[in-house]
């Protein structure tokens, strides 16, 4: 699908390492994380910010469609290539040379090709981590392109709040590089713009490289279970949590008996903590942590935590049904498992939602007593992060359902689910997953036209090039 000597030329700027051409070896590109699929002319791997101008400038000139790639784990069809095999994937695989730290900043410089697990692991050392906690694996410049939050939201806030500066390049025919790697926390001297590419799945331009403000690692962490007395006692429950606790309070995550079933179902050698094995309606994982040493005298993480549940037992009209506080890592591992448990359970028809705090559980609520009557074969499977208004809004449909591949039977259950979300609740549509192909219809029903005129115009200036896979405009 794509002309020999664009190939050639492409290969005298990447190198043969910095271009793929054999479909064996393009499909690890070419398929998503959740069920997507497409067909790509060719993949180009370059490994410098160099290179990208190089290889962007060309293929803006010469008309090839552009689709940056990251770590390839996101969830709405914005990193993967249509079925027209006419698209170039730019991957950033081979973007992991720099890796900066600054211990007096408490900042790190590097390429956007690195995964934050390995992030994280070289940070370990220096006692620090970049904090920001999911179940995937994704590289730097995805998560900086979708703006990315995680389960540690409530304490730490998303990528956007710890990003200090970017490298990108934009799709028009220089491949203009602009450098905002700032390393400065204040700088109110005009426009912030690595901001206009944060957020927005890469159609303004490819991030490459970044500045990011780094965190001490805990030293002291406790976690436990809470067992609400009803939904409508979540949201009391928190209340009194972040009054006590203040910014000890890490995780505040929310997890259905569907999802939690799922996810036991899937992985038996996780650990039932509940009492005879029966899951609860609804549970929430609470964290809280420390980043010094226990000192000599001071109360255990742990203590604290059984002393705070035990003044909220005790208070009046008491939200709490249970509580146990246990080992980290098997709590985490439970909620970890989540995701692919409920993937495993049926067609997963998955949503990411936001509200104001107080909404979640209204519009879980109501979902729960609609659901039955309006799409009876579907099983809810909800979890999110309870603390920051967030909630993986999973819908599961039996795999021998003929509903499971019927596109229709999707599109209908997308469009009502949003239009109660956006509509009745004032939510939003995608909380953390971006803009793709999947919710790009939703974007161009919700959004007011002067802000499409306005992104509209944005993209004009910054890259007019075939980049991406999500029209603002």
């Amino acid at each position: 699908m794509i002309d020999q000597g664009h190939i050639a030329a492409l290969t005298g700027i990447l190198g043969d390492k910095g271009i793929v051409t054999e479909p064996g070896d393009m499909a690890a590109y070419e398929t998503g994380a959740r069920y997507d699929e497409g067909r790509a002319a060719l993949v180009l791997r370059p490994q410098t910010t160099e290179e990208v101008s190089a290889a962007v400038g060309y293929c803006v000139k010469n008309g090839i469609a552009l689709i940056p790639q990251s770590g390839n784990t996101g969830l709405v069809s914005g990193a993967t290539p249509d079925a027209t095999g006419a698209q170039a994937v730019l991957s950033l695989d081979r973007m992991t040379q720099r890796f900066e730290v600054d211990l007096d900043n408490r900042s790190l410089r590097a390429g956007a090709g690195l995964r934050l697990s390995d992030v994280n692991q070289k940070l370990e050392k220096h006692g620090l981590f970049f904090p920001i906690d999911l179940g995937a694996d994704p590289r730097l410049g995805g998560m900086l392109a979708t703006n990315t939050g995680g389960s540690r939201f409530l304490k730490y806030g998303d990528v956007r709040r710890n990003a200090l500066g970017i490298k990108v390049v934009l799709a028009d025919e220089s491949g203009t590089v602009l450098d905002l790697t700032s390393e400065l926390r204040k700088n109110n001297t005009g426009i912030d713009w690595k901001q206009i590419f944060i957020g927005t799945s890469g159609a303004f331009g490819i991030i490459t490289e970044c500045v990011l403000n780094l965190e001490p690692l805990p030293k002291q962490v406790a976690t436990a279970y809470l067992v609400p007395a009803s939904g409508a006692h979540v949201m009391p429950l928190l209340r009194a949590m972040e009054d006590r606790l203040g910014a000890y309070l890490s995780a505040f995550e929310g997890m259905s008996k569907n999802s939690v079933a799922a996810a036991l179902d899937h992985a038996p050698s996780l650990k039932n903590p509940f009492q005879g094995g029966k899951v609860p309606d609804y549970v929430i994982l609470a964290e809280v942590s420390r980043t010094w040493e226990p000192r000599e005298g001071e109360q255990s993480l742990d203590s604290v935590l059984e002393t705070v549940l035990a003044e909220i037992w005790e208070s009046d009209d008491a939200p709490l049904a249970d509580a146990f506080v246990g080992p980290a890592h098997e709590m985490w591992a439970l909620r970890h498992a989540l995701s692919e448990g409920v993937k495993h359970s049926g067609k997963l028809i998955a949503f990411d939602l936001s509200f104001r705090r107080g909404d979640i559980m209204a519009f879980c609520d109501r979902m729960k007593d609609e659901m039955p009557h309006t799409f009876p074969e579907v099983t809810i499977c909800d979890f999110g992060h309870i603390g920051d208004g967030g909630v993986h809004f999973n819908l599961v449909v039996p795999k021998d359902s003929g509903s499971a591949a019927d596109k229709d039977f999707e599109r209908r259950l997308r469009d009502r689910v949003f239009a109660i979300a956006v509509q009745d609740f004032n939510g939003s549509f995608s909380a953390e997953h971006a803009i793709g192909r999947k919710n790009q219809a939703y974007y161009d029903l919700y959004t007011q036209q002067k802000i499409k005129d306005m992104a509209q115009g944005l993209k004009a200036i910054t890259s007019p090039g075939d980049l991406g896979t999500v029209r603002f405009g």
